[in-house]
């Protein structure tokens, strides 16, 4: 039975962040295991969240009862917000215990920074952490484009520049938010010399949570085996669909349990094409 150890964050009425991603995982038959970094209950772009941060005790607590629990003995530690340093530096000693064990997890480190519209959205000393202490322990890693660039200090804004900045990274990248013309957005799996990209129909407007769940929906294929490319044109169709339910229904959140047959064999249309 396959598993997976998400840290990040839980926010109760809203499908994002951690919460969406245990919903993913359980509809590919992957057993989540949820610690959470914040205790919202709403996101925090649709007014008060309430609730707020999991203090350094508590989460340390949490994380360690998970773990005499056996939950790094899991085949994927996926990680994501963190609203705290510390929260960060504990994940990281994790970390490096769970890759002592005999059989050694897949680390994908989706290092949630910012986006396009907001900028930094987390604490500077928070952002100094990820990338000093989660980075160079992540087998994948899953930014966005404007996250690219922050990580790299390069001018990632199209396919190509992002190929480039995402290779000085030194190991396998998953980008979303690409452009690919005035009517199609993609999704670019880089990996030294081989790069794929995944492109769909642009919704004219999306729910929250459409990052966080392609990093579930992908990582699902990585414990899978499945080969990387199948894995993401899968992922970029699941949130192809859940975002046009979504809209088809008027829901102010991505659907999961009511698509879940869809998130496993999607029916969205996606061009993966290799880049030159």
């Amino acid at each position: 039975m396959s598993s997976a150890l998400i840290i990040s964050s839980y926010v109760a009425a809203s499908r994002v962040g951690g919460f969406v991603q245990a919903l993913a995982l359980s509809a590919q038959g992957v057993e989540p295991k949820l610690v959470p970094t914040v205790l919202f209950g709403r996101h925090p772009g649709l007014g008060p969240p309430g609730g707020g941060a999991v203090g350094p005790e508590t989460f340390f607590g949490v994380l360690s009862a998970a773990e005499a629990q056996d939950a790094l003995r899991s085949d994927l530690i996926l990680t994501g917000y963190f609203a705290l340093a510390a929260q960060v530096e504990a994940t990281a000693d994790a970390i490096v215990r769970a890759r002592a064990l005999p059989v050694k997890p897949i680390i994908l480190v989706d290092p949630i920074l910012g986006d396009e519209e907001t900028g930094l959205y987390i604490k500077p000393e928070v952002e100094d952490a990820v990338r000093d202490r989660l980075l160079p322990l992540a087998d994948v890693l899953t930014p966005n484009l404007w996250e690219l660039r922050r990580l790299t200090g390069l001018a990632a804004y199209d396919a190509q520049s992002a190929a480039a900045a995402a290779r000085t990274l030194s190991r396998p990248v998953l980008i979303s938010s690409i452009p690919c013309g005035p009517d199609q957005i993609g999704v670019l799996y880089v990996d030294g010399p081989v790069a794929w990209i995944a492109s769909h129909a642009k919704a004219v407007t999306a729910p929250r949570g459409t990052g966080d769940l392609m990093t579930a929906l992908f990582a699902a294929g990585l414990i899978q085996n499945l080969p990387p490319q199948t894995a993401l044109a899968r992922a970029v169709g699941g949130v192809a669909d859940a975002v046009e339910a979504s809209l088809a229904a008027g829901l102010a959140d991505l659907p999961v349990a009511s698509i879940m047959e869809r998130l496993r064999a999607p029916l969205s249309r996606v061009i993966l094409t290799t880049l030159a």
